[in-house]
């Protein structure tokens, strides 16, 4: 009697299962008949790969309409966070992309894919065709899956965005992407926060940007990166002509690092965005910054947060605001520029005419800093988003922003958060709402409004039509004067959103 998938006994079907690869079992031999899917059901490896899709995709699956790895043959973004996916599962998933067409966007951050497992993703992205966004932050990935990646970089002609934060790569593993970047074509972004880069590693990438022509937006934020490796970025800089936004947030660069960074923005025509948070550059980083600040013609947002930044850099600041044309926001958070550094900015903001987004928060500015402030919100006409929140501006200051707000006719987005503004405050902006029909956003939460200043401002909303979005978060506004005033306020303006403390 000839023998068949009919009269084949069970185990040496099992034998045969044992040499065939898992998406060959999935996608090849079942729904091929009722007998063999019924051993196939049966097959250990098949429960382990079905308990698994069942898990990371919540799916309830029909044997009798579609195999489990249907769902990806249609899939464009598949969102797989958090689901100890680990070494098994990415094997399922590799072998899956090395077949499919229609996927685009996969995120595997936090899964505990480490560098074994990494080796086979790698492999398929050398054969994969759709893929351009690949999110694998935060999965213990260290030197050797780098070099695995680095491999795929050279064969893939699909990827885009490639998203490597936390994780342990170091110098070594840095260096096998960055010689993958000499001949990548595709590749746009690179996440590389919170590595172990340092010096030497930012050499290597410094030596594959002065030949990559597609890379626009790397992250290095985290990266123990000090003077020496900004100098390594920003001579290639100097070459590169497609990079525009560069995050150095969190390293160790300081003054002379700045320095070396200030000599390439004299001489870059394509970084827009640079970020440049908590670096201990100080007043004499900005200083050297600010001349190159004079001539840059394409900075458009710089990050200046947790500096050490005090009325000096302000002024630095400000003298280049008065030339530079083309800086639309300057973050300046958590520094110390106080009264005295918000007076030079503001004779600035008199004259320039292309900043929209100011941002001061923290930096210990009292009423008499918003004073000078006033005087060019009278007149400026650029800036539409104001930052102020955790200062000490109170009432009186508020009184002053008040009147600012009454004239100004470009101003969206004001933020007033956690300044010790109380009811009286409350009135003034309640005023000044009254006649304001641009701002959209004001932010109040966190101060010390209470249930009459919230009653001032309904009053004030309702002829305002404009404001969209109040927030009134922590301010000891009673539940009942919370909900009569949300009643109040949507039945003159359906747009508006109030937030209270939940």
């Amino acid at each position: 009697m000839a023998l068949s998938l009919h009269t084949l006994p069970v185990e040496l079907i099992y034998r045969i299962l044992d040499h065939l690869d898992e998406l060959t079992i999935i996608c090849s031999c079942h729904l091929v008949c009722t007998r063999l899917d019924a051993i196939i059901d049966t097959y250990h490896r098949y429960q382990v790969i079905l308990g698994f899709i069942k898990k990371s995709f919540s799916l309830t699956i029909n044997h009798n309409i579609m195999h489990p790895f249907y769902f990806l043959e249609t899939l464009t973004t598949l969102d797989l966070t958090s689901n100890k996916i680990g070494l098994e599962g990415t094997i399922y998933l590799a072998h899956a992309l090395q077949q499919n067409k229609t996927l685009t966007i996969l995120n595997l951050k936090h899964n505990k894919i480490y560098d074994d497992a990494i080796k086979y993703l790698a492999d398929a992205l050398q054969k994969n065709n759709t893929l351009t966004i690949l999110n694998l932050d935060s999965n213990g990935i260290a030197n050797q899956g780098a070099q695995y990646l680095g491999n795929a970089l050279r064969m893939n002609k699909t990827l885009t965005t490639l998203n490597l934060d936390f994780n342990q790569i170091g110098y070594e593993g840095i260096q096998h992407l960055a010689n993958a970047l000499q001949q990548n074509k595709t590749l746009t972004t690179l996440g590389l926060e919170n590595n172990q880069t340092g010096d030497r590693g930012a050499q290597y990438l410094a030596d594959a940007l002065q030949i990559n022509k597609t890379l626009t937006e790397i992250n290095l934020r985290l990266n123990r990166i000090r003077a020496q490796g900004a100098q390594y970025l920003g001579d290639a800089l100097q070459q590169n002509e497609t990079l525009t936004a560069l995050n150095l947030g969190c390293n160790e660069i300081c003054a002379q690092g700045a320095q070396y960074l200030s000599n390439t923005l004299q001489i870059n025509k394509t970084l827009t965005k640079l970020n440049l948070e908590i670096n201990e550059i100080g007043d004499e980083g900005v200083h050297y910054l600010t001349n190159a600040l004079k001539q840059n013609e394409t900075l458009t947002t710089i990050n200046f947060t947790h500096n050490k930044i005090t009325s000096q850099g302000a002024e630095y600041l400000a003298n280049a605001l008065e030339r530079n044309k083309t800086l639309t926001t300057l973050i300046l958070k958590h520094n110390e520029i106080g009264d005295q550094g918000v007076e030079h900015l503001a004779c600035s903001l008199r004259i320039n005419k292309t900043l929209t987004t100011l941002n001061l928060d923290f930096n210990q500015i009292a009423h008499q800093g918003v004073q000078h402030l006033v005087n060019t919100l009278q007149q400026n006409k650029t800036l539409t988003t104001l930052n102020l929140e955790n200062n000490q501006i109170g009432d009186q200051g508020v009184q002053y922003l008040a009147a600012a707000l009454q004239i100004n006719k470009t101003m969206t987005k004001l933020n007033l958060e956690n300044n010790r503004i109380g009811a009286q405050g409350a009135q003034y902006l309640g005023d000044a709402l009254r006649q304001n029909e641009t701002l959209i956003t004001l932010d109040l939460s966190f101060n010390r409004v209470s249930s009459q200043g919230a009653q001032y401002l309904a009053r004030s909303l309702e002829q305002n039509k404009a404001l969209t979005m109040l927030n009134l978060s922590y301010n000891h506004v009673d539940s009942t004067i919370q909900q009569l005033l949300v009643t109040e306020i949507l039945q003159n303006n359906v747009h508006l959103k109030v937030l209270f403390e939940s």
